[in-house]
């Protein structure tokens, strides 16, 4: 039983991890995590690897709500979201337009310059007729696909035939490209959980950025926290990310991850609504921080499924 009491009211947990994405290992991993606490919280649950069958062996195992640790296409997406509802099964994190719109970053870069939060100026790009306008906005450039994670797929460019050939490796993963304009300085990410940042990150790699092997495997890359800047600073950070998150629709729990420049300039780079739950994962290490052990910080994403569809 867990400290709050509320194992009998999660019932039944499916465990939604693996899917088919480029990000399926790395769900996996987080999945198996996720699964191991909610075990030890005295919470019933059972992984299921979600493939095209998964609605109906969801019926089928009677379960009452799902956690969703699935990275990328098909969990970060509103795809399963929008299933989850069609059944009426409860489910943690961000609903369906929250998912979409997060996912997809050229959008999002649209909403956040809506309402005036700072992200990089970029250009989407359809076709090869739009390079010369990414080229425009000034060299070097990060390319990356719209709608992938994990930094899959991204490039750093630093002229026109790198820019090509940049275009053509994110296109295998999407067909729509953003070119987003390279900001100098330090990378930092917001972890938010049921409304509240918790505190910042900065990351340090000596990869040209923080990219797929940086976030999984490298034993180089440095994670301060605390983050290092004074506390005014960092709050105002914070309430800038929680921002980012809501103008989006986001919801529940996710992170968003910013940079600041030499000037110290903040621009806001990304969100994701279902992060990583790895040994390498930066929600985690927030949460110790904030005095939130892994096992309580999977039952509290757990605990945003509560008042769905399908609850009282």
């Amino acid at each position: 039983m867990n400290g709050n009491g509320l194992s009998a009211a999660y019932g039944r947990v499916a465990v939604l991890m693996g899917g088919q994405s480029a990000e399926r290992e790395v769900s996996l991993k987080s999945g198996r995590a996720v699964l191991d606490a909610l075990l030890t919280r005295g919470i019933e649950a059972e992984a299921v690897d979600v493939d095209d069958d998964v609605l109906v062996r969801l019926a089928a195992g009677s379960y009452e709500r799902a956690y969703i640790i699935l990275h990328g296409r098909g969990g970060e997406d509103g795809v399963i979201q929008g299933a989850l509802q069609r059944i009426g099964m409860p489910y943690t994190g961000s609903g369906v337009l929250g998912s979409a719109l997060a996912m997809d970053k050229y959008r999002t870069k649209a909403v956040w310059r809506g309402v005036g939060i700072p992200t990089p100026e970029s250009v989407l790009i359809v076709d090869e007729g739009d390079l010369d306008m990414a080229a425009a906005l000034g060299f070097p450039l990060m390319v990356k696909p719209i709608c992938e994670g994990s930094s899959i797929g991204m490039n750093k460019v630093e002229n026109r035939t790198q820019l090509h050939r940049a275009w053509e490796q994110a296109r295998v993963y999407d067909y729509l490209v953003l070119a987003e304009r390279w900001i100098v300085g330090e990378e930092y990410t917001t972890s938010i959980l049921q409304g509240e940042a918790l505190p910042m990150i900065r990351l340090e790699t000596p990869h040209l950025f923080y990219d797929y092997e940086a976030k999984y495997s490298a034993d180089t890359t440095s994670y301060h926290c605390p983050c290092g800047l004074d506390a005014a600073q960092e709050s105002d950070l914070q309430a800038l990310c929680l921002k980012a998150f809501d103008a989006v629709g986001a919801s529940g729990w996710g992170r968003v991850d910013l940079m600041l420049d030499e000037q110290r300039q903040p621009w806001l780079i990304e969100v994701n609504t279902v992060p990583g739950m790895t040994d390498h994962s930066l929600v985690p290490m927030a949460a110790r921080v904030a005095g939130i052990e892994f096992d309580e910080l999977v039952e509290r994403v757990l605990a945003t499924s509560l008042g769905r569809d399908g609850d009282e």
